[in-house]
């Protein structure tokens, strides 16, 4: 490790709720500030379809989740207030955050739509001892943004990303190799990034419980339990090393993705379909806000034994369309998913091509025409009239678009603003 190098990791407390939250208190002063109540960021409550994507602390509290059905939430706490799903705005703020990071370093990594780790070893002295600096960039959010954010500091991003987990909400947590084995050590291995519940209930079949555990284990034996690079990567991660850089964005813009980690293992299409539509509408506002389109598509998983694989194909004509988007990622979902338990599940966008012409295809029907020309409608009414004023039926619906999504093959495709990739 290097011991020199000074890491910030940015974490949104309950990022989606939080921003839900102040952009309904910036509207009316007077609504309730869902953070305080048993709420949620889901689907659709009538029809109890969908999951989980963000849920307030009281509703933490009730037992409630994130990636869970609703259904199974309600059932868990049945007061629990659910509100649809709005990326365009999640986005927004996520911006605003990073633009204001970004007075304090240059080397900034967006790791997904809530989280981003600063390299802060060049810029630091500029603004006092790490604590306090971190403390400024709390505060700030706290009264210029109006959420909370937790900041985590180390010497690397493992461990920079592991202590912000540490205590929340609004903290500021350290976590340097010294550390490791009175702070780290102890907790339990499901702590561990990337360790999910499968390969925590593995382990302690072999008696292996804690990160210490872990860390203390003949790398050996991870390999043949967890696979050769899987056990490698759980036995470095469980003694804090990690050498990966903070990487600055891509300034050729060469694609625009997004990613989730779940908490709980995926097995099941139309949960991950449900996933792929909450993906697809934050990677098509984007590209529509930045008047590009893409000529490929490609859905990415990763599964418990930190496996990934992907698929990806060409589309007939450049889109920026939501709609397109989910249809061509179900579709390649379809084709080489074998229903084995997925954590993460990505959608990017490649082959990217300026909106200055657009060559008419002979092959595209006239409902997806009327689909794409919906599509800026609703950007330019959103735009004048704000977000509320047009609400996509697809997150409040969920049950009946899924599968009228993954009949409609006529646009094939194929494969972090992080819910949200959380992937070094």
């Amino acid at each position: 490790m290097e011991a020199r190098r000074l890491i910030f990791h940015i974490d949104v407390n309950s990022a989606f709720l939080s921003w839900e939250s102040v952009y309904r208190l910036s509207l009316n002063p007077d609504a309730q500030d869902l953070r305080l109540i048993p709420s949620a960021v889901g689907g659709d409550v009538s029809s109890r379809h969908g999951i989980i994507l963000a849920k307030s602390t009281p509703a933490k509290k009730s037992g409630v989740v994130t990636a869970e059905t609703i259904a199974s939430a309600l059932r868990k706490c049945p007061e629990l207030i659910i509100v649809p799903s709005r990326f365009d705005i999640y986005s927004s703020y996520s911006r605003q955050m990073l633009n204001l990071l970004s007075e304090y370093t240059p080397d900034i990594e967006k790791f997904s739509i809530d989280e981003a780790f600063l390299d802060m070893t060049e810029t630091i002295h500029l603004f006092g001892r790490p604590n306090e600096v971190a403390d400024q960039i709390r505060e700030r959010i706290r009264k210029e943004l109006k959420f909370t954010v937790n900041v985590g500091i180390s010497c690397n991003k493992l461990l920079a990303k592991m202590a912000s987990d540490f205590e929340k909400p609004d903290k500021t947590n350290t976590l340097f190799p010294e550390d490791v084995p009175t702070k780290m050590w102890p907790l339990p291995l499901r702590d561990l990034l990337f360790v999910g519940k499968s390969t925590a209930d593995k382990m302690a079949r072999i008696g292996l419980h804690t990160i210490g555990d872990a860390a203390a284990c003949d790398p050996g034996i991870l390999k043949a339990h967890l696979g050769e690079k899987y056990g490698i990567q759980v036995h470095r991660y469980a003694n804090g090393i990690d050498h990966e850089p903070v990487a600055p964005p891509d300034p050729t813009r060469k694609g625009y993705g997004n990613s989730i980690t779940l908490p709980q293992d995926v097995s099941d299409f139309d949960t991950a379909c449900q996933v792929l539509l909450a993906l697809s509408e934050t990677v098509g506002a984007r590209l529509r806000e930045a008047k590009v389109r893409c000529n490929s598509v490609t859905v990415e998983l990763k599964d418990w034994k930190f496996a990934c694989q992907s698929h990806q194909c060409v589309l007939k004509s450049p889109t920026d369309s939501t709609s397109v988007l989910y249809d061509t990622a179900c579709q390649l979902l379809k084709e080489f998913w074998n229903k084995t338990p997925v954590r993460l599940i990505g959608l990017r966008t490649t082959q990217i091509q300026e909106e200055t012409f657009e060559q008419i295809s002979l092959f595209e029907d006239e409902h997806a025409k009327k689909m794409r020309a919906m599509e800026k409608a609703v950007d330019a009414i959103r735009g004048r009239y704000g977000i509320d004023s047009v609400q996509r039926a697809s997150f409040l619906k969920e049950n009946t678009l899924i599968p009228h999504a993954v009949s409609r093959q006529k646009h094939l495709g194929k494969a972090s603003e992080q819910t949200p990739g959380k992937e070094f």
